[in-house]
C-alpha cells in the first residue's frame, strides 16, 4: 500500500505512542552512535489518501528554508538527537508531477553489506548520511515505489536561488554536496525520475574533458576546492536505463561494483571524521 505519513521516535515513550496511532516502524535505527538515543523512522500506509512521493533531509537553515518554501512537510524531530554532528530533519512531499511515484516501502541501511543488498533489489537510495559528521556507522534511507522508476534528467546547483523551481518540477536533491568539505557554495546534484524507460538516461560519467555524444551538466562538482574541474555528463542512448545514483566512499567501492553498480572517482577529501575517497555511482 502507498505510504501516506511518516514520523520519527526519539525514545520508547514516543515509540509506544506511534504504535498506538497505527504507525509501523522502519527497522534499523537512524542513529548508530554509542550514547545516542535510538531514533527510528515510522510510517503509515493507507489506501484512498494521497501518497508521499518524495523525501528530503535538511542539515542547515538554508536547506530547511528552501524545502519549506516548496511546501514540503517537516517532521519536527532531530534525527541526530544525542549525537555530536549536525541536526538533521526529514521532510516529505506529496507531488503530482509525472516524476512523482508513490512510495510503498522504506528501509534504513546500516553499513555497506546492507546497502549492496538494496542495490541488488533496485531500491532508490536517498543520498544523505543520517549519521553525518559523527564518525558513526553511515546510515541511509532507501525507497521502494509503486512502479519501477528510472532517472530522466540530472542538474546541479551551487546556490539556493533555483531550489524552488527544481523541487516544484519533480526533482530530488542528493543531500550530500560534492565539493567536499566546503562551507560556502556547496554543489548538489539533482535528478528527476520517470516511469518511462524510453525517456531514461542510459549512461553517465565524470570528466574534465568533453565527452562526445554526452550532455554536460554545467557545474563543476569540485567548485571552490582547488581540485581540477570535474563535470557530470550523461546520455540517453542505450538500452539499459539508469535506475538510481548516489555518492559513496572508498570502503563501499568494491562491494558496490560487486553488486552491479558502476562507480567513478570524484575526489579525495578530509574532515574531522577522517579522510575519504568519494565516488559517484549508478546502477541499472
Amino acid at each position: 500500500m502507498p505510504i501516506t505519513q511518516i514520523d520519527v521516535s526519539l525514545n520508547e515513550d514516543e515509540e509506544n505512542q506511534l504504535i498506538a496511532d497505527g504507525f509501523k516502524k522502519v527497522e534499523g535505527p537512524l542513529n548508530q552512535l554509542p550514547g545516542g538515543n535510538k531514533v527510528y523512522l515510522w510510517y503509515k500506509d493507507e489506501t484512498g489518501i494521497q501518497a508521499i512521493t518524495r523525501i528530503q533531509f535538511s542539515y542547515s537553515k538554508e536547506m530547511a528554508k528552501a524545502l519549506r518554501k516548496a511546501s514540503y512537510l517537516q517532521v519536527q524531530k532531530n534525527i541526530n538527537t544525542g549525537g555530536k554532528g549536525s541536526a538533521i530533519y526529514v521532510w516529505c512531499y506529496k507531488g503530482s508531477t509525472d516524476a512523482d511515484v508513490a512510495m510503498t516501502g522504506l528501509h534504513v541501511s546500516n553499513g555497506v553489506p546492507d546497502e549492496t543488498k538494496m542495490v541488488q533489489k533496485h531500491w532508490e537510495r536517498l543520498t544523505c548520511d543520517l549519521n553525518q559528521n559523527t564518525g558513526g556507522v553511515w546510515a541511509y534511507l532507501w525507497v521502494e515505489r509503486a512502479s519501477p522508476v528510472f532517472i530522466s534528467d540530472i542538474k546541479a546547483t551551487s546556490t539556493w536561488s533555483g531550489y524552488n523551481d527544481l523541487l516544484q518540477n519533480g526533482y530530488t536533491r542528493m543531500d550530500e554536496y560534492t565539493n567536499k568539505f566546503m562551507d560556502q557554495e556547496r554543489v548538489f546534484i539533482w535528478y528527476r525520475n520517470t516511469t518511462d524507460s524510453q525517456k531514461a538516461i542510459g549512461d553517465l560519467t565524470l570528466s574534465g574533458q568533453d565527452q562526445k555524444g554526452y550532455i554536460k551538466v554545467d557545474m563543476d562538482v569540485n567548485m571552490g576546492t582547488g581540485r581540477d574541474p570535474l563535470f557530470l555528463w550523461f546520455t540517453k542512448d542505450g538500452n539499459d536505463p539508469v535506475k538510481g545514483m548516489g555518492l559513496i566512499i572508498d570502503k563501499a567501492f568494491i562491494p558496490y561494483q560487486q553488486a552491479g553498480a558502476i562507480a567513478t572517482e570524484m575526489c579525495h577529501a578530509s574532515s574531522s571524521t577522517g579522510s575519504y575517497t568519494f565516488y559517484l555511482c549508478f546502477y541499472r
